[in-house]
């Protein structure tokens, strides 16, 4: 079946950096595109970024470009979300997703 593990996340000072990982099977993971979303307490789910099955396209919410970069390696099933220059308001759950599945996620805090 569809498995999707995020980790890495954690308590980390604003200004700081973050790379969460995602561990996929259960899926041709080289042939679909890959998504990284968020949802902070009392707010609805935001995509924050997706890469293309090459990893040749990605997009990113105007509230991140910049400063996160999305990649993957087909090889590994693995995506990745490196976070950089933190915020307070990056604090969500991360979540890495395809089609409607989505793992579980891993918790981040921005927070001196």
């Amino acid at each position: 079946q569809v498995q999707l593990v995020e980790s890495g996340g954690g308590l980390v000072q604003p200004g700081g950096s973050l790379r969460l990982s995602c561990a996929a099977s259960g899926f041709p993971f080289a042939i679909v595109d890959m998504t990284w979303s968020r949802q902070a307490p009392g707010r609805e789910r935001e995509v924050v970024a997706n890469i293309s099955f090459s990893g040749r396209t990605t997009n990113y919410a105007d509230s991140v470009k910049g400063r996160f970069t999305i990649a993957r390696d087909n090889s590994k099933k693995m995506s990745y979300l490196q976070m950089n220059t933190l915020e307070p308001e990056d604090t969500a759950v991360y979540y890495c997703g395809w089609a409607n599945y989505w793992g579980q996620g891993t918790q981040v805090t921005v927070s001196s």
